[in-house]
């Protein structure tokens, strides 16, 4: 990896936010619908999933698909299990991420939906204060708002194009391969971030090694 960086591009869920992509397998399996792995996993989703992260469904249009497997599971019922995967983020990263904006130009690019967005951003705003999240990047970008999702190159230009980003100096930060593999089609600088890594440390990693 160069050092030269001016800019840092983090993805939120696996990086920021805590998530567990099994729980709302597990979730779904409890309401009835044996075959949820098939449907979504991380790596590959079928295009019901993809259309609702570049916000060509509806969080209703979502609902009515799922209760085509559990037609008698509730709005209620499948928007509590879709968020099960979704846990917490610690203050120590709002704290690296507040240090690290003070001399770097940081952004958030992240695949999301209508329903996720909705959670997390109520989670945040009652553990740290409404917007407050928001505001420690100069910009955020959610996959179903902008139309563009990740690996496409498409998604990481056209963040690096709303804001006059120089690929080549730019990091980009993601805890999924593909994602990865995108960001470097489009010229940015990479880092994939293994299940394995503890992001605060990871941070604190790149702080000594970049001068961040």
């Amino acid at each position: 990896m160069k050092k030269n960086i001016d800019n840092i591009i983090f993805d939120l869920g696996g990086v920021l936010l805590n998530i567990d992509y099994t729980l709302t397998s597990k979730a779904f399996k409890r309401l009835g619908v044996k075959n949820f792995d098939a449907l979504y996993s991380q790596a590959q989703q079928n295009n019901v999933f993809n259309d609702f992260e570049t916000g060509k469904l509806s969080a209703k249009d979502f609902r009515t698909y799922i209760k085509e497997y559990i037609p008698k599971a509730t709005d209620r019922e499948i928007d509590d299990a879709w968020n099960s995967m979704l846990l917490d983020l610690p203050k120590k990263r709002l704290e690296l991420l507040n240090n690290i904006k003070k001399k770097y130009r940081i952004f958030l690019l992240s695949n999301t939906n209508e329903i996720h967005v909705k959670y997390f951003t109520n989670y945040l705003n009652k553990m740290y204060g409404k917007g407050y999240f928001e505001s420690l990047f100069e910009k955020h970008y959610y996959s179903n708002e902008i139309g563009l999702r990740k690996p496409n190159i498409e998604a990481f230009e056209y963040v690096c194009k709303q804001n006059d980003l120089e690929p080549s100096n730019t990091l980009f930060i993601d805890d999924s391969i593909q994602h990865i593999k995108g960001a470097k089609k489009a010229g940015l600088q990479t880092y994939f971030l293994d299940k394995e890594e503890v992001t605060s440390l990871f941070l604190d990693k790149v702080l000594l090694a970049h001068h961040l």
